[in-house]
């Protein structure tokens, strides 16, 4: 049992890593706070002074705003809703015996671990290029005409290339979920002559809740930041300009510091709405 003086020693030692922490948040959260209200134009004149609050509403006002927003939501839902529904089939599938199973899981987590610049590069040249593309190719071979996929399916593409880069993480939250699950609970529902979709309605999927919850939070969280993806397929063009992408354009193409740091803080209080709102539905889960 910890006595006063352990838990005050272990307070003093975790001060630093804390201190770090909070200026390492803080520090540049202040520093975009401070640009939101400054008209800031590095290559026309630098700090033109204080622009209150017309950063905001210039780009709350701009017509790329709300259909960024939507983009994005539309991003995010896409993507959790193939990566929860492949995972939960993925995580199901690795839980049965076969042979080669660790080197599967291997295989299925990998993607994982292969970073968003290079996910993005090799679906764009490798995959869906119109003209040496594999999608192409198995569509000249079935007698198609091979589609342009990031111009005239730009979101449906982004969502599955970004689908891909984040199945893994579902699918392993949800197979150690599965893994947790009481094997007696399946073989006595068998026996009593329970079909297979009813014991995955009944068991499998209320067992798996939480971990669903969980893992809707913690994507949705990354997701909504998406951004290398954009930038090296379409470029936020074809309707795909995410939130993200549309700060980056204000304050990298349009050398405006001010209206992207006003953009930056809109994006943070959306970011804490979602975050908000997922997590009364990750508590209300997690005390059922």
């Amino acid at each position: 049992m910890a006595t006063q003086h352990s838990r005050s020693s272990a307070r003093l030692m975790m001060a630093p890593a804390v201190f770090l922490l909070l200026v390492w948040m803080l520090v540049p959260l202040s520093m975009t706070l401070w640009f939101s209200f400054r008209k800031y134009l590095p290559l026309r004149g630098g700090d033109l002074g204080w622009a209150g609050f017309d950063n905001y509403v210039r780009f709350v006002t701009s017509s790329a705003f709300w259909p960024s927003v939507v983009t994005t939501l539309i991003i995010v839902g896409g993507v959790l809703v193939v990566t929860v529904f492949l995972g939960v089939l993925l995580a199901i599938l690795l839980d049965q015996p076969m042979w080669g199973q660790g080197v599967v899981r291997i295989l299925v987590i990998a993607p994982f671990f292969v970073m968003p610049t290079v996910s993005a590069l090799v679906w764009k040249n490798m995959f869906m290029d119109p003209t040496n593309g594999l999608f192409a190719h198995l569509w000249r071979f079935f007698g198609a005409e091979p589609v342009s996929w990031l111009s005239q399916a730009s979101m449906p593409s982004l969502i599955m290339i970004v689908s891909w880069q984040w199945l893994p993480f579902a699918t392993l939250i949800l197979l150690t979920a599965i893994q947790s699950l009481d094997s007696e609970q399946l073989e006595a529902a068998e026996m009593d002559g329970a079909p297979p979709l009813s014991r995955f309605f009944h068991i499998i999927l209320p067992h798996l809740s939480r971990a669903i919850t969980i893992v809707i939070l913690i994507q949705t969280i990354f997701l909504l930041s998406i951004f290398a993806e954009i930038f090296v397929t379409t470029a936020g063009a074809f309707g795909t300009k995410t939130l993200t992408y549309l700060i980056f354009q204000r304050v990298l193409e349009s050398q405006n510091v001010g209206l992207g740091s006003a953009g930056g803080v809109y994006a943070i209080i959306l970011a804490n709405i979602v975050a908000l709102f997922l997590m009364r539905i990750v508590g209300k889960n997690l005390d059922a």
